[in-house]
This record gives structure tokens, sequence and C-alpha cells, in this order.
């Protein structure tokens, strides 16, 4: 019997719970209190901020990478350093986190949204290709729970087109795809190191280019385009940013850039152990993953068929497991009063209605009709790189116990 319906719980987690999570240890203590005793945190100034860019940027093979205050901020670089015109068009996928779009409103232009690849959970590149107009100024790719979007296809598009590409990895730290990281396919790439990330400062994030324009520029804009190099009083170029990373989070970052690797790896094969356990269930579709991408599984998506969502959540939670119905519950655009009501910048209704663009902007509900569908499939289910096999093999049994002890939807 299943314990939603008055059963024992596949796991007692009272008497053994799953093991938290503990990022942190003696190097980040040893960094933070160097940094510390040096008397300043500031990021110009300070020795443990070029250090952590630099590594960074090593470790991703490319030759910029400018730290910022989250992953938000190192997205809202990336968009900075693009320079839309108001009322330019920028297109992403309907399933993100509204800090991907921060980024694009504050730089006042539209966000537009591609529907998703059922095949990846990422952005479809049809429909991205679909959608590009003579106002598109970007497209960002989001890799999506730390798998793979169809990046050749998408750089296809982006170089035929003459469209800057920006990736958004902050759920796909060192994740690999056809030979290359996720993050040097594009013009740019942007990471997040919130708490929950692979690698994490508790917030903060970095912004890469192999491109030296781009790299002033990204270094720049985060810096209030205050130049630096101009001697006698303070002289400020266009409008910019303070995204401006401190020494505290460069310490944490420098020995978090020490172990990601390992965590990115655990976390692969946990990932697949568990779509293993999962994978011959009738109703149940296990964690896509992108043919020649290796998922690095900043969660896992399950999704269900013939249950409701909400339904096969709960049952597992009463069960010892740890999940939850969808990621978002609807696609972004009706997530957000900004976008689903327009309330951006007092009651302008800006970009959405401006003289700046010969259209209207509108988020039908018969917008992106995959996402909606996928979204209804969707179970999160939670792990973290410390959990044993035994742990997730008790997560694939608890979800083999609730597919067949739950009654189908017809």
């Amino acid at each position: 019997m299943l314990a939603l319906h008055g059963g024992s719980p596949y796991r007692d987690t009272e008497s053994r719970p799953f093991p938290a999570r503990t990022p942190f240890g003696d190097e980040e203590i040893r960094l933070v209190t160097k940094a510390l005793r040096s008397q300043n945190l500031f990021r110009w100034g300070g020795e443990l901020t070029p250090l952590f860019e630099s590594r960074f940027a090593e470790a991703y093979g490319v030759k910029h990478a400018v730290g910022s205050t989250s992953g938000t901020a190192a997205l809202h670089v990336a968009v900075g350093t693009v320079n839309p015109e108001p009322g330019d068009e920028i297109i992403t996928s309907a399933i993100t986190d509204l800090g991907t779009i921060i980024p694009i409103l504050y730089q006042n232009a539209v966000p537009v949204f591609a529907d998703t690849d059922p095949e990846t959970l990422t952005v479809d590149p049809e429909d991205v290709e679909r959608l590009i107009t003579p106002r598109t100024r970007a497209i960002i790719a989001i890799h999506l729970f730390g798998n793979a979007c169809r990046m050749e296809a998408l750089a296809e598009i982006s170089s035929r087109k003459g469209i800057p590409l920006i990736e958004d990895c902050c759920q796909a730290h060192l994740t690999g795809y056809r030979g290359k990281l996720l993050g040097t396919f594009g013009d740019i790439g942007c990471f997040s190191f919130q708490q929950s990330k692979h690698m994490t400062t508790g917030d903060g994030g970095m912004t890469i280019t192999n491109d030296d324009a781009l790299g002033r520029c990204m270094r720049s804009f985060a810096d209030k385009h205050y130049d630096r190099d101009r001697a006698g009083s303070r002289m400020y170029g266009p409008l910019g940013m303070n995204c401006r990373i401190t020494e505290l989070h460069s310490a944490v970052g420098l020995a978090q850039l020490e172990k990601v690797g390992r965590v990115v790896a655990s976390r692969n094969r946990l990932g697949g152990r568990l779509s293993e356990g999962i994978e011959h269930l009738d109703g149940i579709v296990p964690a896509p993953v992108t043919p020649g991408a290796t998922h690095s599984y900043w969660s896992y998506p399950m999704r269900v068929t013939g249950y409701s969502n909400e339904t096969f959540a709960r049952a597992l939670n009463a069960e010892g497991i740890g999940a939850s119905a969808g990621y978002i519950g609807d696609p972004i655009f009706q997530c957000s009063a900004a976008l689903a009501e327009h309330r951006t910048y007092g009651d302008s209704r800006f970009p959405f209605f401006s003289p700046y663009t010969d259209r209207t902007f509108e988020y039908a509900d018969d917008m992106c009709p995959r996402t909606r569908e996928l979204l209804g499939q969707l179970v999160m289910l939670s792990f973290n790189e410390q959990y044993t096999d035994g742990d997730i093999d008790d997560v694939a049994g608890a979800v083999r116990k609730v597919a067949s002890g739950l009654q189908r939807v017809r």
C-alpha cells in the first residue's frame, strides 16, 4: 500500500535521512580568512578576484571571465554587452527562472519565447528560427537542469542569421557536449554560483567569452563603465551596472572551482543510475540526455504520463522521497506580473507597448503548447552529489512503487 494511502513509507527518513549537501570545507575557510586578513574585500585592489576569474577562464579554455554578484547579473552583463536597442527582441526558452528574463527587460528589450523540445526539455531550435524577425538582437539558450540544448543547430542559426548567441549555463557547470564545454559554443556564456548550483559562493556569477571586444565590454559594463585607465577625475562611458563580485565570493569560488569537476562527475553518474532504475516503467519518462552530451543533473526532471504529476509528487513525498510537481507551474511568461500583466516601469507597459517597435507584445494562452504539456508532466526528484548508490536505488524503488500503486488518469 502506498504511504499516501496509509501504508509504510519506502524509506523512513527519520531513521535513515538522506545525506544533506555540505559544499563548503576547510579550503573555503582558509581562503575567506585570507581575504578578511587582507583588509580589502573590494574587487579592485584584491588578489583573489583576478585569480578566480583567470582560473575560471582557464577551466573553460576562454580568454575572458568576468565575475559578478549573481547568475542574473552574469546574464545582465551578457545582454548589456550585446547592447540591444529599445524594443529589440531576444529569443529564449519558455521554461526558465525569471533571472534569465530580468536582464532582457532592464535593457529595454522584449523577451520572445520559443517552445520546448520534448527530446531535450530545452529550447527547440526550429521554433527559435521561426520566431526570428529583423528586430531579433540575440538568442539565449538555456541548458535546463544540466542538459545541453542542441547547440550545433542553434550555433548554425546564430551564424547564418548574424545574431549573437548567449548560453545560460546557470544549471550546467562543466557540462560536456560533443567534445566541448557548454558555455563555449556561443558568443557569451553565463554561470550562477547560487547556493544550489554545482559550485556555489552562496550567490554570485561569471560571464565568459573568447572574443576580445566582448570581453572588454563585459568587464566595463559590470563596473559602471568606469574608465579606470584614465588619469585624473572620474569618467564613465555609456550606461552600465555595478555587478562587481567581491573578494569574499572569489575566495569561496577558488575553493569551489577545485571541487566542481568531482561534483559534476558524481551527479552525472548518480543521475544515470537513477534513469536505469526507472527506465522501463509504463508512464514514466526518465530525464532526457541530449545526444553527445553528459548531463550534469542540477536537478532530475522525470516526466509522468497518465498520472497527475502533482499527485505523483505527493505520493513520493509520502514515501520519504523529495519531489515536486513541475519546475515552474506555467510557462515563465505566465509566472511573472512583469510579463503576464506588463508591470514593468510604472504604468508605461514598456517595452511591450512602445514607439520603438512596430508591434505590441501579448503572451497568449495558446503560446508554446508543448511547454505547457511538458510542465504538466514534470516531477522533479531531489538528490545531490553526496548520495550513495543505495540512496539513489531507494529513490528509484520509491518511483517504481508509486508507479505501480497509483491509479493512472485515463
